[in-house]
């Protein structure tokens, strides 16, 4: 069987997916299930308080799951998909788990062709976190991954770099990662 239909059966059944992503692996499941999103949550040894970010695969499945108005919407169209997380208001169609109860979604639209793949063919969004113990050392091997999972797509050594993460209603960087310094000018421009 093709490993993104593989991948793409596993998450329909709540399971967890491991794959790849222009930054490090990823640890995947059906972001819409409350039960899927639990074992995440108990894959990585995570605080529920700790929001855990969701991938898209298109603007279409981004608009559907967070409140996106005209900044972020000229924000988003420069920046994503590529390695940037934005911040945004949450729909509730969401978990509420994922939001760690701020009622905001980070966001990550992945600019890598398995990532988008496996999101589009499943036709939902799923989560988009590391696929490491919470503060260990994100993997960019397969090797490396230290996370229980039921599926795993290799796709070889990644960069490593982490995304950069930005509260788009704040207006400011949240983590320095890939592209940081384009994403302050950016927000810069933005301020009244």
């Amino acid at each position: 069987m093709d490993p993104i239909d593989m991948a793409v059966r596993v998450l329909s059944r709540d399971g967890l997916i491991v794959y790849p992503t222009e930054t490090v692996y990823g640890l995947g499941a059906d972001a819409l299930s409350e039960d899927a999103v639990m074992r995440v949550y108990e894959a990585k040894n995570r605080p529920l308080s700790k929001p855990i970010s969701v991938a898209v695969s298109d603007m279409e499945m981004l608009a559907a799951i967070a409140v996106v108005d005209d900044a972020a919407r000229a924000f988003i169209e420069r920046f994503l998909p590529g390695p940037v997380t934005v911040i945004l208001p949450a729909k509730s169609c969401l978990p509420e788990i994922l939001t760690g109860g701020t009622g905001l979604i980070g966001i990550r639209w992945p600019d890598h062709p398995i990532a988008l793949a496996i999101i589009a063919r499943l036709d939902s969004p799923i989560t988009a976190t590391s696929a490491n113990i919470s503060d260990d050392i994100a993997p960019t091997r397969p090797e490396e991954v230290s996370v229980p999972h039921d599926y795993l797509v290799d796709g070889g050594e990644l960069p490593g770099t982490p995304s950069t993460v930005v509260d788009l209603p704040a207006r400011r960087i949240l983590r320095k990662g890939a592209e940081w310094e384009a994403v302050g000018a950016f927000l810069e421009a933005l301020q009244p």
